[in-house]
């Protein structure tokens, strides 16, 4: 009898543990598109845990987080405009919140790595990582909290001329 129930124990755990489970998703393909080194090269530490390994910066250590002067927010990785400073809000959280992404530069995944889903927010250009996005916003904009982080931004005030999306 024990060597039965054993056997169905093997048999059940060697089926919940099926090929299935190990199946990675094939990463999106975005037009700029580097290896790692070559992203290494161009970017700081900081900004390559966050926008390369989806890391997440610690809270108020951005001087993002506090920059109110009207302007654009561009992908640290790669210059494309994501967010404007008019949508900008102070949610109190210790990173640079916005109600809203420049619409078609911003690209949206599923991540469930804490346990929990959570939408995931990327540059449409280049794939980096900027932050999630949560229905904790302003009420009387879209509802929305765009909480990213600093490192995956780069400001260019009013008037300046914005970069060119860097190209492969």
């Amino acid at each position: 009898m024990k060597q039965i129930s054993f056997l169905l124990i093997s048999l059940l755990l060697i089926g919940c543990n099926s090929k299935a489970q190990d199946q990675k998703k094939e990463p999106a393909k975005f037009p700029v598109s580097k290896t790692e080194s070559e992203w290494k090269a161009q970017l700081t530490e900081q900004e390559f845990y966050v926008l390369r390994n989806e890391g997440t910066e610690p809270a108020f250590s951005s001087p993002l987080n506090k920059t109110y002067k009207p302007g654009t927010y561009v992908c640290a990785g790669c210059q494309t405009p994501v967010f404007e400073s008019e949508h900008k809000f102070d949610s109190g959280t210790g990173w640079p919140s916005f109600d809203r992404e420049i619409e078609g530069n911003v690209a949206f995944s599923t991540d469930n790595k804490l346990g929990y889903t959570r939408t995931e927010e990327h540059c449409a250009t280049c794939g980096g990582h900027l932050g999630h996005v949560f229905n904790d916003g302003p009420d009387e904009t879209t509802g929305l909290r765009h909480c990213i982080n600093g490192a995956a931004l780069d400001f260019i005030p009013k008037g300046a001329a914005l970069p060119q999306p860097v190209k492969n």
